[in-house]
């Protein structure tokens, strides 16, 4: 996709971004990109695996407690 972009090319790709949004709007811009890039990789591999909400019976726990740690009594 970006195979051939060059050193030149980025450096004139990058100068237009900081002219069009300036210096210290980028870190929230980069910010709310990382974040919609985390939502969309979340929706994306959330429809193929399904996992059960912790505590439920699905979700692995066999409602034992770990011997390790005993339960207080109350």
């Amino acid at each position: 996709m970006f195979g051939n972009l060059s050193g030149p090319t980025l450096i004139v790709i990058i100068f237009i971004v900081l002219l069009l949004f300036g210096a210290p709007k980028l870190p929230a811009l980069a910010k709310s990109l990382g974040q919609s890039m985390k939502i969309l990789k979340k929706e994306v591999s959330g429809d193929d695996d399904k996992t059960a909400e912790p505590g439920t019976p699905d979700a692995g726990t066999t409602g034992t407690v770990d011997p390790e740690s005993p339960k207080k009594p109350e």
